[in-house]
């Protein structure tokens, strides 16, 4: 490499070297050609380490190198353009590097490249070796072949039949075929981790679903080394053995219960020694691996050869059906003559000696062809020679043989399936092998067309080679206590004894030293918190506490000490991990997700989609209820996952479901507006935050939560003041603390943060912009800017009348509660009371709905509902009543009506009072348009008057301008307090009409009003004010009709005096401004 060509590799930001020193001051030296190459050869690695720690710098290599290079090579002319933009976009060339020393983990996962970083640390990875054969062809096998080939598949042909038998073998066989087409697929979607399964179902399917199937998983696991460890004990017990039982029992009656004691206390010891050999170290299972592999080939290979050539095993010593001659006679009499006693069951029946295993020349296949399934408690006979129908049944202490299950088809798939799992093998090592993708398709699906071919051969051998009373004979009592399956074998039946046992044990070592680290890769994952302690483990990454774990479940299933009874408890967890397989493939097919490219390309949806409904199908064929408690069980892993496991992004196919139904939904409301008996407030809730980015109304939220009581949509806003490019951060952090508040109060919706110069810029932008197509809001939720007359910001006041402007402009809803500190808490549940709604004009009926709403929730629903209308002079407010009455039955809402009479009075001097006052102020806030030295010279103290009504004092202590884009906001001048200050106190009834005149005539020549627009706005705040406090003064909550603002800006004090006025008095308040759409409606 030459020394240019390794100044292309380090060049870094043009920030970060300071240009102008000499070349003496940057470079510690003059670098050789051989130092190049040495140190370029190291560059990308330091690089990648500092990326994959997080940093958002490349590492010291790239910035302030220390070698003497030329300015010119170091920018790299033909990139600088993008020099500046180095530390977070690096050169093609570096990330080349980066991915030439990948470490077989992820791109894209933050954990995983952690791990990468670690790993670089400490020392260099060795680079994997394994081939298609060693690494997923003999792996598959040894997994595939199991405990059920020798103890259970001669019981399997002989209880259902050849054809049946090819049936249970040939589902099986494409159930495993279709999944591992499907996850070869996924497989080669990109580089697979160690994980295997569990890896690729969760970044397929998403945290909730992964961890759900990867727990079914980690289950069927653990209880398929149970049963290869009782499998193991079977044969010891029985055909190694038998007098190593430790409990026995005096008669037969017994004997079932106490083989199940035997086999429980050695399965227990089986595991523990197990267990103590894969904590020792699993290197040991893994050197033990290829022998017990070894084991299985060579018992496999000799049945075929002692089928072909003919059996070993002596059918002469086999009783399995007789006939009166003098040996069955000693049997089943007391003596040799005629006479002696015998066998009521013996005498009744015809009882033939006939040979058991006749060989492939004999043609008893055609006897074996058709099932012959027994109850529990019946004798095996011959299908060609049944019983006679007599009262007598068979003796237990005669040596009859019974069927100790009840056999079904269903059963016996059930039973099955477990041998024909463990294609799982091969990915589970993605990380040892040299060509992943490549591997993996291959090897699985030759070993499984391996495993298919020996079971359907196997099927038709043992019905071509053994009659089929010997072959329902589970046990081999009937060939003098031999395995079935040895009988056929050359040279000796031993073979076949000694090979499947190792063949079990050897399966369940890898049982047990595969599920401890998987159930270590979901703790790491961190999706189920309670899972946490499993991630750890001894300092070599061995998982200590999986293992034990994975001991004591496996314990349970040696409890229950038959082999029949485990097999379909992991036939369902692993059912249903190929079941998620499947839809993961089908998902990712259907969604055309761009990342979806897999190298395998002999797959396609229909497959999946036919492989997972023959796992569904299977799943309920061998037991239902195993079938619902398997679904029980991952339903409720899933839904812990999803309310309390951690939050994981892992671009999964459930995500791109979600997004294309969303998409489509969205597209579906879009074809028209939402019809009135649908319309459901869809909230946007507008929070201001302080300086300390603390929400400054949080029971603003927990309002929005109570009338949503989580159902439709929730935005919640905020405005940032600022420049975007500069306040980018800040808006992150507002946006994190309106998540955290929306948790805190369990709403479900989204956040919006916009960064604007002014507020009131950024809450326009935002009612203009939220939501999407025909999930927008329609309503818009906003504190009331309390004390707004003594507010040091004047332009808080002019926000909110702003926002009010936009909301009726864009024909929105408008919900404002005032005194929103006083409201309840979702904690606090209101005792009875009402909610007291004044309707005062018709505003498309949100007055009607909103109580109906808000008594859904727990705090409301105590609370019964009072609707007042207002009747003028002209009205006949009987009539009104009971019109009211009936709108409100045909509506299904239940409530008290009443209607309220509102005399026409004389404006009272209170009312003028209070509209000299709004006036006067008004005045002087105009006044202050001038600048600062005029607005010194201008107001004087006795242009501030401090007017005390029945409730508050009503100060004016910050003056600022109408106009924020003339004036400096922060510039605020305090009006000195001192001066005149007139008391005035309204007791209405003592004023006498030559008091009102006067203060009329006064306001009048004042200059103040020349029209009686405002005191006649004043006169209905006043008056419907007094109403409304003197009937519900003891409401829980008031909601009223909210008046307009002005048409002309210059009256907007005006307006906000007036909604003062209304309120005053009310404790709870929510102020309601219709949309101008009806969203009630009397039709069904």
């Amino acid at each position: 490499m030459s020394s240019r060509s390794s100044a292309r590799v380090r060049f870094g930001s043009r920030e970060s070297v300071n240009r102008s020193d000499p070349l003496s001051e940057v470079s510690g030296g003059v670098t050789t050609t051989g130092a190049t190459a040495g140190g370029g050869a190291e560059t990308p690695d330091h690089s990648y380490v500092e990326q994959g720690e997080g940093n958002s710098k490349i590492s010291s290599v790239y910035i302030n190198n220390t070698h003497g290079v030329d300015d010119d090579d170091f920018y790299d002319r033909n990139l600088a353009l993008f020099e500046e933009e180095m530390d977070t976009r690096p050169k093609v060339s570096s990330l080349l590097n980066r991915l030439a020393n990948y470490t077989n983990l992820t791109q894209g996962a933050k954990e995983h490249e952690e791990a990468e970083s670690i790993g670089e640390k400490k020392k260099a990875n060795k680079s994997p070796q394994m081939g298609t054969f060693m690494g997923v062809y003999l792996p598959c096998l040894q997994n595939i072949f199991g405990v059920i080939l020798f103890l259970r598949l001669t019981w399997v042909v002989g209880s259902a039949g050849v054809l049946q038998g090819l049936c249970i073998v040939f589902i099986c066989c494409c159930c495993t075929m279709l999944t591992a087409i499907s996850m070869s697929a996924i497989a080669t979607n990109g580089v697979v981790p160690a994980g295997g399964s569990y890896f690729m179902i969760s970044r397929s399917l998403g945290p909730e679903f992964g961890g759900a199937v990867g727990l079914c998983f980690y289950l069927g696991t653990t209880f398929a080394g149970a049963m290869y460890i009782l499998g193991a004990v079977e044969i010891l017990l029985m055909y190694i053995a038998p007098e190593a039982a430790i409990f026995s029992s005096k008669g037969p009656d017994g004997e079932g219960a106490a083989m199940l004691n035997n086999m429980r206390v050695y399965g227990s010891i089986c595991l523990l020694l197990m267990s103590l050999l894969v904590f020792v170290g699993v290197k040991y299972v893994n050197k033990l691996a290829s022998i017990f592999l070894a084991c299985v080939i060579i018992s496999i290979l000799s049945i075929y050869i002692g089928a072909t050539i003919g059996p070993t095993f002596d059918p002469s010593h086999v009783p399995a059906s007789v006939e009166k001659t003098t040996d069955l006679w000693r049997q089943f009499c007391q003596g040799t003559d005629l006479n002696a006693s015998c066998d009521d069951y013996f005498l009744h029946n015809n009882f033939t000696k006939i040979d058991g295993i006749p060989g492939l020349a004999s043609g008893i296949l055609s006897e074996n062809l058709w099932s012959s399934y027994l109850s529990k408690g019946d004798v095996i006979e011959k299908g060609s020679l049944n019983s006679s129908n007599v009262a007598h049944s068979p003796s237990i202490d005669q040596p009859y043989v019974f069927a100790d299950i009840t056999t079904s088809f269903t059963l016996l798939v059930g039973i099955f399936f477990p041998s024909v799992t463990g294609i799982m093998a091969g990915s589970n090592r993605s990380g040892d092998l040299k060509d992943a993708q490549r591997s993996i398709p291959i090897g699985t699906i030759l070993a499984i067309l391996t495993t298919s071919i020996v079971y359907l051969s196997s099927v038709v051998l043992f019905g071509a080679c053994i009659d089929g009373v010997v072959l329902r004979d589970k046990f081999g009592d009937s060939v003098k206590g031999n395995l079935v399956v040895g009988t056929l074998a050359w040279p000796t039946p031993w073979v076949i004894v000694i090979g499947s046992f190792f063949s079990t044990c050897g399966a369940g070592l890898q049982s047990l030293t595969g599920a401890p680290r998987l159930l270590q890769a979901i703790a790491k994952d961190n999706i189920i918190p309670f899972l946490r302690v499993f991630g750890h483990g001894k300092a070599n990454g061995e998982p200590t506490w999986a293992l034990l774990l994975t001991a004591l479940i496996a314990e349970l299933g040696i409890l229950i000490a038959s082999l029949d009874l485990v097999a379909p408890i992991l036939t369902m967890f692993f059912l249903m991990c190929y079941l998620f397989v499947n839809l993961a493939c089908a998902l990712q097919t259907l969604l055309r997700t761009p990342n979806w490219r897999p190298r395998f390309s002999y797959y396609h949806w229909t497959l999946s989609v036919l492989g997972m409904t023959i796992c569904l199908v299977l799943m309920f064929i061998s037991s239902w209820y195993y079938a619902f408690v398997a679904m029980v069980i991952a339903g409720m892993i899933y839904k812990y996952i999803e309310y309390h496991g951690a939050e994981k992004e892992w671009g999964d196919g459930i995500r791109g479901l979600s997004l294309s139904a969303a998409r489509y939904a969205l597209l579906r409301l879009e074809e028209g507006p939402p019809h009135t008996k649908n319309w459901r407030p869809q909230l946007l809730v507008l929070l201001k935050l302080d300086e300390d980015a603390h929400v400054k109304s949080p029971r603003l939220l927990t309002f929005a939560s109570q009338l949503k009581a989580g159902k439709g949509l929730t935005i919640v806003g905020t405005v940032v003041s600022g420049n975007f490019l500069q306040s980018y951060g800040e808006a992150l952090a507002a946006e994190q603390t309106l998540k955290h508040l929306m948790d805190k109060e369990r709403v479900k919706g989204f956040c919006q943060c916009i960064v604007a110069q002014k507020p009131r810029d950024g809450i326009s932008h935002m009612i203009q912009s939220s939501g999407l197509g025909g999930m927008k809001p329609n309503t818009v939720v906003m504190g009331w800017p309390h004390a707004w007359r003594q507010s040091e910001d004047p332009q808080a006041w002019k926000t909110f009348i702003n926002t009010v402007r936009v909301t009726t402009a864009a024909h929105l809803a408008l919900l404002v509660p005032k005194n929103i500190s006083l409201f309840p808490s979702n904690s606090e549940p209101c005792a009875e009371g009402y909610i007291d709604v004044w309707w005062i004009v018709h505003d498309g009926g949100m007055l009607m709905l909103l109580p109906f709403l808000l008594r859904q929730h727990k705090v409301w629903r105590k609370c019964g509902m009072r609707i007042f209308t207002v009747a003028q002079m002209e009205d006949n407010s009987i009539q009104m009543k009971k019109d009211l009455a009936t709108f409100l039955y045909h509506l299904r809402i239940v409530a008290e009506v009443e209607v309220v009479e509102m005399h026409d009075s004389d404006i009272s001097a209170y009312t003028y009072e209070r509209t000299l006052m709004m006036e006067q102020r008004s005045q002087m806030l105009r006044q202050m348009r001038l600048s600062k030295s005029d607005r010194e010279r201008e107001v004087s103290p006795q242009d501030v008057r401090l007017v005390k009504d029945r409730n508050s004092m009503l100060r004016l202590t910050s003056i600022g301008s109408d106009d924020d884009d003339d004036t400096d906001g922060g510039e605020r001048d305090r009006v000195p307090s001192g001066g005149s200050t007139e008391h005035h106190r309204r007791v209405q009834m003592t004023w006498t009409k030559e008091k009102t005149s006067q203060m009329r005539k006064q306001l009048t020549q004042g200059g103040y009003f020349n029209n009686h627009s405002n005191v006649r706005r004043m006169h209905t705040a006043v008056k419907l004010n007094e109403v409304i406090v003197n009937k519900s003064h003891d409401a829980r909550l008031v909601l009223l009709n909210m008046p307009g603002p002005p048409r002309n800006p210059d009256g907007d004090e005006n307006y906000m005096e007036f909604l003062e006025v209304l309120t005053e008095g009310l404790e709870r308040v929510l102020l309601v401004r219709g949309g101008g759409s009806e969203v009630i409606t009397i039709y069904s």
